[in-house]
C-alpha cells in the first residue's frame, strides 16, 4: 500500500486534502478513487485512508482507521556526518533513515572538500529534508528524523548534552562493536569524518570535550560506509534490526 507523509492534523473520519506533492504523485502513478493508501504525520502511528478524489493537481482522502505502529529503534542514534564530496551526502541521509537514525547533523570539518555558502546550505537543507521524508515513506517509519542545520565541527563537538558522543577514528584502540557489547542500549551521537578523516587536532578537541574515540575494526571504511556500518552494528548488538 502506498505510504505518504502528510504534515497536518489527522483524525479518523476526516477527509483531508493531500499535500500538493502527494497529490501529484497519486496522479502520476494513476491511483483511482476508492483505492487505499497509508498516511502519517510524524506524530506517531499511521492511518489507512481511501482516496475520495483524484485530479491532476489535487487529491483528497478519507481517514478510515489508525494503527499505532512504530518501527523506531528503542534508543536514539544521531549521525553527525562531515560533508563528503559530490552527492554522497544524499545517499548517506537516505540509508541512515532506512537504518533508523533519529537525527542527522551535517558538519563542516577542516578536511571537507565541499564548502557551502549560507544560501547553498539552506537549499541543501531543504533537499535533505525531502530525502528524509521519502526514505521514511519507503521504509515504513512513522516519525521523521530531526535534521540539524550545517554546523562547524569544533563548535558542535564542544556542546554539552546528556547523550554520549562517539568519534569514529582508525587511531582508536577499541572498536565500536567491542565497546557496545559491554554497554546498555542508550541514546548517542556518532561522528564521522570526511574523506580524509578528522584532523588530529579535531579528534583531540572532541575527546577532550567528552567524546569516546572508537574504531570500526581493522579495515578503513569510506566516509559513506562508516556511519551506516555503525548504525547497523548498534542495531545488531542492541536490537532493532
Amino acid at each position: 500500500m502506498p505510504r505518504f507523509f502528510c504534515p497536518q492534523p489527522l483524525a479518523i473520519g476526516a477527509t483531508i486534502a493531500l499535500p500538493d506533492a502527494v497529490a501529484h504523485h497519486v496522479h502520476v502513478v494513476r491511483l483511482m478513487p476508492g483505492e487505499a493508501i497509508t498516511v502519517f504525520n510524524g506524530e506517531g502511528g499511521e492511518y489507512t485512508a481511501v482516496l475520495s478524489s483524484v485530479e491532476k493537481k489535487r487529491a483528497s482522502a478519507e481517514l478510515k482507521y489508525h494503527t499505532a505502529r512504530e518501527v523506531e529503534l528503542p534508543y536514539a542514534v544521531t549521525l553527525a556526518q562531515a560533508l563528503p564530496e559530490a552527492s554522497k551526502m544524499d545517499w548517506i541521509v537516505e540509508k541512515a533513515i532506512e537504518l533508523g537514525a533519529a537525527g542527522i547533523v551535517p558538519l563542516a570539518a577542516q578536511r571537507c572538500v565541499v564548502r557551502l555558502s549560507a544560501e547553498r546550505a539552506e537549499k541543501k537543507q531543504a533537499h535533505w529534508q525531502a530525502i528524509i521524508v521519502s526514505a521514511s515513506e519507503q521504509s515504513g517509519r512513522n516519525r521523521l528524523a530531526q535534521l540539524a542545520p550545517l554546523q562547524e565541527f569544533n563548535q558542535w563537538s564542544r556542546q554539552q548534552d546528556l547523550h554520549q558522543r562517539i568519534l569514529l577514528t582508525p587511531r582508536a584502540e577499541q572498536s565500536l562493536a567491542g565497546w557496545a557489547r559491554h554497554q546498555p542500549p542508550q541514546a548517542l551521537s556518532v561522528m564521522v569524518g570526511p574523506e580524509g578523516g578528522f584532523t588530529e587536532a579535531e579528534e583531540t578537541a572532541a575527546i577532550a570535550a567528552g567524546a569516546i574515540g572508537l574504531s570500526m575494526g581493522p579495515r578503513i571504511l569510506r566516509t559513506e560506509t562508516a556511519g551506516l556500518t555503525a548504525l547497523a552494528t548498534l542495531s545488531a548488538l542492541w536490537g532493532g534490526m
